[in-house]
């Protein structure tokens, strides 16, 4: 992935797309989860000290105020949702053999689950 693509798919982009939609401000957003405008500022902008993202606590609370998918926040912080770490536990050779794939193996796998779930949707 690359820089400039990993950076518009960051967690602190989401998180400010999500908030600038319900017109909020940093400082009006800060006390409805728990934190600091400045803590959510360094979100928003990549740019957390000692850690990558902020904890699972508040990716769930901001989820929750802003009426988003918690998951998506979740793998955009780079923590595992529980479905996906469950699924991972109940099937770890299966999740062996992905993390083996290269990208256009991986690919691959994916367009022909999406099209079987398709087809099973219709």
């Amino acid at each position: 992935m690359s820089t400039q693509n990993a950076k518009t798919n960051s967690l602190g982009n989401r998180i400010r797309e999500l908030r600038k939609s319900k017109s909020y401000t940093l400082r009006h957003l800060a006390p409805l989860v728990g934190a600091g405008f400045s803590y959510l500022s360094k979100v928003e902008n990549n740019r957390l000290d000692f850690v990558g993202s902020p904890s699972v606590s508040l990716i769930h609370r901001l989820a929750d105020v802003l009426e988003a998918n918690e998951e998506e926040l979740l793998l955009l912080g780079r923590h595992v949702p529980d479905s996906l770490a469950n699924r991972m536990l109940e099937h770890p050779e299966t999740f062996r053999v992905l993390g083996n794939c290269d990208q256009t193996q991986f690919l691959l796998i994916v367009k022909t689950i999406q099209r079987k779930s398709s087809s099973l949707n219709h």
